[in-house]
């Protein structure tokens, strides 16, 4: 195959000159190549269009013109991204590569230049200009090339990279340019290099241009060869490390770098005279440098000491801007980036009202945002930067399991490093930024340590402007550092931790919320990101409703955004395909976008029923209404409890239950039904579990029902825990559940009268479409929820 290859080079006629003094060829760029004149070269085709331009002149038994590109990285090729000077070329055959691509075989004819292009589509045509070499021949060139191929010996000799063969085909040449052409072919030179001596037009000068090279070649491979021998002189063949430092040794020495130690202890001086770090890590410092003056630059010791002192020098010791101190101009950040969360906006501006009238009084304040997924704790932290005009570092704990990743290794360890905390100072260039420690809820606890005890120090107002890093060895201050921490739940952080942080809840987003957030902030920010914000394309609202009743269940937004965030991508996949842009989001189309629904909502009992009540629970995708169903069966008066109950919600059945039979003779109940009936609660939805006493009065009242055949009222629902004597005691999270009773279509809502003072936090228009019943005892929940008939059967 190469044989006929060089074999259909030999048969190209070179491409012959019009009126002008012009050749007409096709012209092929080059990726990184030069091809030289009367040199044979394999070249690699893998444009398409090339491909065809060189099918062509083989098929009409023509020459090309093979040009070098001036950047190699460039797919799509212009005439101004090619040189101007190129060779003409015989092409012998293609032959396609396992590897893809087309690989060719190149014999350079003549130096052209680029006169103008007359086609650039499909592949490149052009006009050149011949270059025909002219010199007379007399002593100097003859001795300038006997100089070259001594040269040109001497480098064969000392690369064993360059073949003998091309020494000597060099001592065979007898014109100088063909020579510097050869020459040139076989060192390694840059492209510019290359292109450089293309386009040298004299061949004397071309000859001088590669003579310099030669020598500079030669200098270098006669460095490199001394350098060895020096090695192999001073070092044993078995102590390979001491073999490899002494080279180095050798090579620095040969480049005049033999006092860059001495140069870089002088700059760590100067570096160390000239930091602002306090007395104590300075001294310390010092004496690490004077440790450091004292070793061998070769010893393993000289590197662990300068990355310390690079530790010590690049932390912040004194760099503290300004606080931003408008207050206003702080409440418009925060409420711009986020919707809602009053409690921490107030805690905010409160410290910035603090600092602004007692600046060097008031030590930062360490805060713990602890909600569900979503709910945009870790994005107020940021927004908290913004407002305070502080630099805002995150790191994140979660699956952290090694003490040293907080407080750091001692240097003792190879591989030693500072802990996280120190890391990020150094990242952070301030002494006070805003500092978020995400998911300390997911610390864990193994045999390297405790972490969350780690942070006790850092977190500690009293303690941690005289912080220790196991790695720096020295007190390093973080009073001025804005600490926040993030949770999702509090039970697992100790009790140690959670006493030094100021608790701020969020109890995520209700669905009047999620709308505006929607509307506000995750719908214009979605449409932003898809490049649909100038289309005009706006979601109604009844669709946004659907979408978090009916395709989400969280507490946060984050699913929500993402459902938005898919209607988008398939509104932006029409916009593409040039179909007719759709204007709005309905609920109707809701369906073609997202699928059916993935959630149904729990609506309230369709008609009054005996042994069903409906209560309100708190899950952390916000409130829920949960039926709870009791039926009675011949049996020997034992209690049966399913739907997946934890503990506590079992002893509120069974707390319910007691409170019955010592009612049974003002229910009008027959004690000895109790002992030969079975009693069966349940609570559907059984994958889900459920617990808590919130559910002890619903337990009581479907109880009650089931026993004194009355129906239950389905318009009421309710929440309490109850006692053994009938008192109704408070619950936790009102707001949730009455928003849900609320949405479910509930009209009467029965709560303990000790959760009162949790109606200030419900939306005005919820109480006035909702009678809110506040009860202290059971027989007021009877009296409300129970129908007064007996069912006939």
């Amino acid at each position: 195959m190469i044989g006929h290859g060089i074999h259909d080079l030999y048969n190209v006629q070179d491409a012959v000159a019009d009126s002008d003094g012009l050749i007409n060829v096709v012209l092929i760029p080059l990726a990184g190549v030069v091809v030289f004149p009367k040199m044979i070269a394999p070249l690699l085709i893998k444009r398409e269009h090339d491909v065809a331009a060189i099918s062509e002149a083989q098929a009409n038994q023509a020459t090309v013109l093979g040009v070098a590109q001036r950047d190699i990285s460039s797919d799509k090729l212009e005439p101004g991204q090619l040189f101007s000077w190129g060779t003409e070329m015989a092409l012998g055959r293609l032959m396609h590569m396992p590897e893809g691509g087309t690989s060719v075989l190149a014999q350079g004819r003549r130096r052209v230049e680029v006169v103008k292009f007359i086609q650039t589509e499909p592949y490149f045509r052009v006009k050149g200009r011949v270059l025909e070499e002219d010199y007379s021949p007399h002593r100097e060139i003859t001795a300038l090339m006997r100089v070259t191929k001594n040269l040109f010996r001497r480098c064969v000799e000392f690369n064993p990279q360059l073949p003998e063969e091309a020494q000597v085909y060099a001592f065979n040449v007898n014109e100088p340019g063909w020579l510097a052409d050869l020459v040139a072919s076989t060192l390694n030179l840059l492209l510019n290099e290359r292109q450089e001596l293309l386009e040298t037009c004299d061949p004397v000068e071309r000859l001088r241009h590669v003579n310099t090279l030669l020598g500079r070649e030669l200098e270098v491979l006669e460095l490199e060869e001394r350098i060895q021998t020096q090695v192999r002189e001073e070092v044993d063949r078995n102590q390979r490390e001491h073999y490899l430092r002494e080279q180095m040794r050798v090579i620095q020495h040969e480049l005049g770098e033999a006092d860059i130690f001495q140069q870089e202890l002088t700059d760590l001086r100067k570096r160390i005279d000239a930091s602002t770090m306090p007395d104590d890590p300075r001294d310390k410092a010092n004496k690490e440098l004077a440790r450091l003056m004292m070793l061998p630059p070769m010893t393993p010791e000289v590197g662990i000491i300068r990355t310390y002192l690079d530790w010590l020098l690049d932390l912040p010791w004194q760099d503290r801007p300004d606080d931003q101190q408008d207050l206003r101009h702080a409440a418009n950040i925060l409420d711009a980036e986020h919707y809602g969360l009053p409690k921490a906006k107030e805690r905010i501006l409160e410290h910035m009202a603090v600092r602004q009238l007692a600046p060097d009084k008031m030590r930062s304040p360490i805060l713990c945002f602890v909600g569900p997924p979503g709910t945009g704790k870790t994005s107020l932290g940021k927004s908290i930067a913004k407002a305070l005009g502080r630099e805002f570092v995150r790191v994140s704990l979660g699956g952290v399991r090694d003490e040293a990743e907080i407080r750091g290794h001692r240097r003792t360890y190879i591989g030693a490093m500072p802990g996280r905390i120190i890391q990020t100072m150094r990242r952070a260039g301030t002494t006070n930024p805003v500092f978020m420690l995400d998911e300390i809820d997911k610390l864990g606890v193994d045999f390297r340590g405790d972490p969350a005890a780690s942070l006790l120090e850092a977190l500690d107002p009293e303690q941690n402007n005289a912080y220790s890093d196991h790695y720096l060895d020295v007190s390093y201050d973080l009073s001025r550092v804005f600490f926040i921490t993030t949770a999702n739940y509090l039970d697992t952080i100790p009790e140690a931790l959670l006493d030094r942080m100021e608790v701020i809840e969020f109890p995520g987003y209700i669905e009047e919320e999620k709308l505006s957030i929607a509307k506000l902030f995750l719908i214009p920010r979605q449409l932003d990101q898809h490049g649909l914000a100038d289309h005009g394309i706006r979601f109604e609202e009844e669709a946004i409703q659907i979408i978090c009743r009916e395709y989400t269940y969280e507490a946060g937004v984050r699913n929500l955004e993402r459902e938005i965030a898919k209607i988008c991508r398939k509104l932006a996949r029409r916009v593409a395909e040039g179909r007719p842009t759709i204007k709005r989001v309905t609920p109707k189309s809701l369906g073609k976008y997202l699928g059916p629904p993935q959630f149904i909502p729990m609506l309230t009992e369709e008609e009054d029923e005996i042994g069903v009540a409906t209560g309100l629970a708190w899950t952390e995708a916000g409130g829920d209404i949960m039926a709870i169903e009791v039926t009675m069966m011949p049996g020997k008066g034992s209690l049966m409890l399913t739907g997946q109950l934890g503990e506590v919600m079992q002893e509120s059945a069974q707390a319910a239950l007691s409170y019955t039979r010592s009612r049974a003779a003002q229910l009008a109940i027959d004690p000895e039904e109790f002992d030969r009936l079975d009693i069966h609660v349940h609570l559907p939805e059984g994958a889900i579990a459920k617990d808590g006493p919130s559910a002890g009065i619903t337990l009581a009242l479907a109880l009650i029902s089931a026993l004194v055949q009355r129906k239950v009222r389905r318009d009421v629902a309710m929440t309490g825990e109850i006692t053994l004597r009938g008192r109704v005691l408070p619950v936790g999270g009102v707001r949730e559940k009455i928003l849900a009773a609320h949405r479910a279509g509930v009209r009467t809502v029965l709560l303990p009268k000790r959760n009162e003072k949790d109606l200030t936090e419900i939306p005005k228009r919820v109480l006035k479409e909702l009678t809110i019943i506040l009860v202290k005892t059971m027989d007021e929940v009877l009296e409300q929820a129970l129908l007064s008939e007996k069912d006939p059967e």
